[in-house]
């Protein structure tokens, strides 16, 4: 019988966060039990954090071992877990554990999405791993059965509800009918939204996100760069109560698709119908729907934020790669073997519903529905409620908001369309317009 190696395996911990403070608690108060599952010791050995003093409210976190000396953690360990965040720094130090001959666990879902090709093939250059899971959804599995359980698969698209605040604050808003503003203010006082949310709810945070996984599901480069984004700032009260009155929800979906013309990876607030089981994803959980060729339709669901859910995915992620060290071997690389066009705007159609804000008096709809068929745009039905409590300068009757929704078509035409209605004379204020999930 082979002797048992007794050498614990060195984890350096960067960023010692809401993350990354569970991530330690995990890996401190789960020791025995860890290492039981590796076949192998395993130990925290260092944490870097800007304020050392932060730490001293994390008990389990043994002070000896805290350092601003990043640098120094980052290439003295075999697995370092990067939870720093943005992309400049960390990339300079995922690249430096790499180079070190170290392992990297991360949950940097902006530095994967900006640099995440070059760091793949850093990594599998140098014979080590590169595990993300805690990058998309939190808490779900989801990358690693995309990145290993669906290899002998084709993927051919996926969406889903990939940030946790959005859907919080899209949510709030659906069942308490809430204005945005006072929802983000709700969401921020309990530690779902940042101070800043700007990368939230402008989308940017999901857009990552797509980036990811059209990266890993299509086997090709992806970027931030190549993803469409649009943000949920300009939901409003009065597209909540039109969707609800359709038996609709709004959520803000990642939606990528390898087609004909080509990979697209966009990040939209869309309608969807309330018997979809996306519209029954509340609060800040999460849901991705994957289709692929030969295993369908697939759907993983669960906790998409918090600091405990994402340190159970993170701690996962080193669990497997503490395997790898024990039994002296690697795990899968991402194999980004293809170079796939980006496909055009155009060449994905939806229906939409459009919301104008109009002066009412006799013409309007005809004259509007004149601009849609001038431009190709077929008209799948319209709905007008009376709104008298709104006023536009220079005009004394009233104000009526008219709702059309749209057979398909593609986005750069439906845009075009919009911007004709809005020139005429009749037409204030400023449209909403959402896609149609089919």
């Amino acid at each position: 019988m082979a002797e048992l190696n007794e050498t614990p395996i060195r984890v350096g911990l960067l960023g010692a966060g809401t993350v990354g403070s569970q991530t330690a608690r995990l890996i401190v108060e789960q020791k025995d039990e860890l290492s039981a599952r590796i076949g192998r010791p395993i130990e925290l050995t260092g944490v870097a954090c800007l304020d050392p003093k932060e730490t001293e409210k994390f008990p389990w976190i043994d002070q000896s071992i805290v350092t601003t000396d990043t640098m120094s953690v980052a290439t003295n360990s075999d697995i370092v877990i990067e939870l720093i965040g943005g992309t400049t720094v960390a990339r300079k130090f995922v690249l430096a554990a790499i180079e070190s001959g170290a392992s990297v666990v991360t949950a940097n879902k902006a530095l994967l999405a900006k640099y995440g090709p070059e760091i793949y093939a850093a990594a599998e250059a140098k014979g080590v791993d590169i595990y993300f899971e805690a990058a998309v959804g939190g808490a779900i599995p989801f990358l690693r059965p995309l990145r290993e359980s669906l290899v002998g698969d084709k993927v051919t698209s996926m969406l889903g509800i990939v940030n946790g605040t959005t859907n919080y604050i899209l949510d709030e808003m659906t069942t308490k009918g809430l204005q945005f503003d006072d929802v983000l203010k709700d969401a921020q006082a309990k530690g779902y939204a940042e101070a800043d949310p700007t990368g939230d709810i402008e989308g940017y945070d999901a857009a990552n996100k797509a980036a990811i996984m059209a990266t890993l599901g299509f086997h090709t480069s992806v970027t931030i760069d190549d993803v469409s984004v649009e943000g949920i700032t300009k939901i409003t009260a009065d597209d909540i109560a039109a969707a609800t009155a359709e038996h609709k929800v709004i959520k803000l979906l990642a939606v990528v698709e390898n087609g004909e013309a080509g990979v697209s990876a966009r990040v939209y607030p869309a309608l969807i119908d309330e018997s979809h089981p996306l519209a029954s994803v509340h609060g800040s959980f999460n849901a991705v729907f994957v289709k692929a060729e030969a295993a369908d339709d697939l759907m993983f669901y669960g906790r998409g934020a918090g600091g405990a859910p994402t340190a159970s995915a993170v701690v996962g992620d080193v669990v497997t790669e503490a395997r790898h060290i024990a039994a002296g071997c690697t795990g899968p690389s991402i194999p980004l073997y293809k170079n796939l066009p980006k496909a055009p705007i155009n060449a994905s159609k939806a229906a939409f519903a459009v919301r104008f804000l109009i002066h009412d008096k006799p013409g309007v709809l005809a004259a509007i529905a004149a601009e849609f068929a001038k431009n190709g745009v077929s008209i799948n039905g319209v709905n007008q409620d009376l709104k008298p409590t709104m006023t536009d300068p220079g005009y004394d009757g009233e104000i009526q908001q008219l709702r059309i929704v749209t057979h398909l078509t593609d986005e750069e035409t439906l845009r075009e369309t919009v911007k004709a209605v809005q020139a005429l004379d009749f037409v204030t204020g400023e449209p909403s317009i959402l896609r149609v999930l089919d």
